[in-house]
């Protein structure tokens, strides 16, 4: 009998731990956690149930797992932004890396995160502070890299860093939504260039503004 390429009995199949991890995160990027169905994990990694828990655990570990696969690749744009030299080159490079991620050619359009947040059951709780973590992480290191420009001379003298991060990554969360929604590339990365065409933007006197405006309505 030819055996030659069979298991041994009572011994799972070997399988590319990184090729399943890929597919794992495709299948959560796509469906969303709650819309990802063991059953869909298991057939687009290629492997058993069993095979799961024992490399990757129960799925909200596979989840975390496929969450920091998408950082440390697609979504690196993040940790790449951080170490250019100027604020502006920072929201530059975050902003097109938002772009390019959530228009990735032969991957599901818009932002992984984004799709996964869409939770509707308690027991989504865990993976709702995982997002919230995750993003809050990214918040971060924008507004640290941005405080560090002001410090340096880089930014206006009334720049708020924290504000000038939350403006980023507003501006990147709705490209990755207009993405998901259908919108091209080439249209996106306009509105992008739009953006970056008034960098710095005058948020301290928009705030300052509003206080009056706030303060006129009372």
């Amino acid at each position: 009998m030819n055996t030659q390429g069979s298991a041994p009995i009572g011994r799972p199949r070997g399988f590319d731990v990184d090729e399943a991890l890929e597919n794992a995160m495709r299948v959560f990027w796509q469906n969303g956690y709650e819309g990802a169905s063991l059953s869909d994990l298991l057939h687009a990694m290629g492997i058993s149930r069993t095979s799961m828990y024992v490399a990757f655990g129960n799925k909200e570990e596979l989840f975390r797992k496929a969450l920091a696969r998408y950082t440390h690749g697609p979504a690196s744009y993040g940790v790449e932004a951080v170490a250019e030299p100027t604020a502006r080159q920072v929201a530059t490079v975050f902003l097109h890396g938002e772009v390019r991620c959530s228009t990735l050619p032969g991957y599901p359009t818009g932002c992984l995160s984004l799709r996964a947040s869409v939770l509707g059951s308690e027991d989504g709780q865990a993976i709702r502070d995982l997002l919230a973590a995750w993003h809050d992480e990214t918040a971060t290191l924008l507004s640290e890299r941005f405080r560090r420009a002001l410090d340096e001379g880089d930014l206006p003298s009334q720049t708020d860093p924290e504000l000038l991060a939350k403006y980023v990554m507003t501006i990147g969360g709705g490209v990755a939504i207009q993405a998901a929604g259908g919108v091209e590339r080439t249209d996106l990365q306009l509105i992008v260039d739009a953006v970056l065409q008034n960098w710095p933007p005058l948020l301290s006197q928009v705030r300052k503004e509003r206080q009056l405006l706030d303060g006129d309505r009372a």
